[in-house]
């Protein structure tokens, strides 16, 4: 019965002639037996999933090695970060940006930038109404505008608003405290060109000159400033001082590199770099006496990878004010493979020589600089079309496309088998079940050929 050729021990299925046969134990016991000479398929497809994810596991830690290795090779990111300190924050602070050249500088400042203000006399309050009139605004060499008060805007509230929506470059707000309410208006403009002037009122206000709008005097490295805001900028190229009070003595700024987020760039490359390593190791690691090895024990691929990054961690330049090498700057390779980071030389590296150590990672023409060189090779490897892990990853998509069209069509022969056999078994329960009275029927039968015989036939 069947076509797939497997044997059935009937008696171990209560088979007999009192009895039926189970159809779908009996069937089902076939249908395990079959699909037992699958599981080798099954397993080798477990096993090319195993490979597949970790392929994929180390191809991500090499796009994050490649993304640390970018940053070592961007000559306007960290490597070329510098801080600016002031000696005394009380009369300025600094910052830097990148370009911002190494050193020293002396900044005395005079007065501060201060931004034109008026006030008018105290109201009852906001709402209360005054007489109607005019009043002209100019705004530093700005043409004059005419301001009209009338029935709409005699209030303190109302002349804000109204003055706000028109866009005159001041600020219109209404103050109240115990003397009452009073309209302030503020230049939106600090320094000498926002100085505001008001003439020709003829509305029920009276209008003060609270604060003369004037510009920042200072003195940078012996040069006069001056500045029309407190942020003054472009003085000492790519730093940028906020001015905070006024000394007589000169406050010195100070341009460094920026040592943290140098080291904080070495570090993630070194960390995404052993984080790599450490799982290729784990791939290429044979355990004696353990009952399963990874699953790219012997992988050639992998150990390609392995081999190119150790070339890369022992490559050199020449000169460069003695920062040649990662050594240099106290990383150092381990006996696994992974590299450790001496945090004392580099930071004496960093502050010593901060230009060579960016030259060492980033220097131009052949040989290039440590980043330029390690980033050329980590495009090789992380090219989707060439490799080598990605070669490896397209094979095993192949296989494991060959092998689930397999155990796909041995699925669907089974499912077939598994009726036929549903039909045959429940035929032959049909039969086993009819026997029975079969039996009592030749039985009978048999009986009534010899019923009027009962005595034993001797001989004479």
């Amino acid at each position: 019965m069947g076509s797939m050729g497997f044997g059935l021990n009937l008696n171990t299925m209560g088979l007999g002639l009192n009895q039926g046969l189970n159809v779908q134990q009996t069937v089902a016991t076939l249908v395990a037996a079959a699909q037992a000479t699958e599981q080798p398929l099954i397993d080798q497809q477990k096993f090319l999933s195993s490979q597949q994810s970790a392929l994929n596991n180390i191809n991500n830690l090499l796009n994050s090695l490649q993304t640390s290795v970018h940053a070592l090779q961007d000559p306007v990111g960290a490597l070329a970060a510098t801080t600016a300190v002031s000696s005394d924050a009380g009369v300025l602070t600094a910052a830097s940006t990148t370009g911002a050249s190494v050193g020293t500088h002396s900044v005395t400042v005079n007065s501060l930038a201060t931004t034109s203000s008026y006030d008018t006399n105290a109201l009852v309050t906001d709402s209360t109404t005054f007489a109607t009139g005019q009043f002209t605004l100019q705004i530093g060499s700005a043409n004059p505008v005419t301001i009209t008060v009338d029935s709409t805007n005699n209030t303190l509230s109302g002349l804000a608003s109204y003055i706000n929506s028109q866009n005159y470059g001041v600020t219109a707000s209404v103050i109240t405290d115990a003397n009452g309410s009073r309209l302030a208006l503020v230049s939106n403009t600090s320094g000498a060109p926002g100085d505001l002037v008001i003439s020709g009122n003829t509305t029920g206000l009276t209008f003060n000159k609270t604060a003369t709008g004037s510009n920042a005097s200072l003195t940078v490295d012996g040069v006069s400033i001056s500045s029309t805001s407190n942020t003054v900028s472009g003085v000492i190229p790519n730093v940028t001082l906020t001015l905070t009070g006024t000394s007589a003595n000169p406050v010195t700024v100070t341009i460094a590199p920026d040592a943290t987020r140098i080291s904080d760039a070495i570090n993630t490359f070194v960390s995404a770099y052993n984080a790599i390593i450490q799982a290729i190791n784990s791939q290429l690691t044979y355990t004696q006496g353990a009952s399963q090895q990874p699953p790219l024990i012997a992988d050639a691929g992998l150990a390609q990878v392995q081999q190119e990054l150790y070339n890369d961690i022992n490559y050199t330049v020449a000169g460069n004010n003695g920062i040649t090498s990662l050594a240099s700057l106290g990383v150092t390779l381990q006996s696994d493979g992974t590299l450790s980071v001496d945090s004392s030389a580099l930071n004496a590296a960093i502050s010593g020589n901060s230009s060579a150590v960016q030259n060492f990672f980033q220097q131009a023409g052949s040989p290039g600089g440590y980043a330029i060189n390690l980033g050329n090779d980590l495009l090789n490897l992380t090219n989707p079309g060439a490799g080598p892990l990605y070669i490896e990853l397209q094979g095993i998509a192949q296989n494991q496309q060959s092998l689930q069209n397999d155990i796909n069509d041995f699925q669907a022969r089974l499912d077939q088998q598994q009726q036929l056999w549903l039909k045959e078994y429940a035929q032959v329960n049909s039969t086993l079940q009819t026997l029975p009275l079969l039996l009592q029927q030749i039985t009978g039968q048999l009986g009534s050929i010899g019923g009027g015989s009962t005595s034993p036939i001797t001989g004479g």
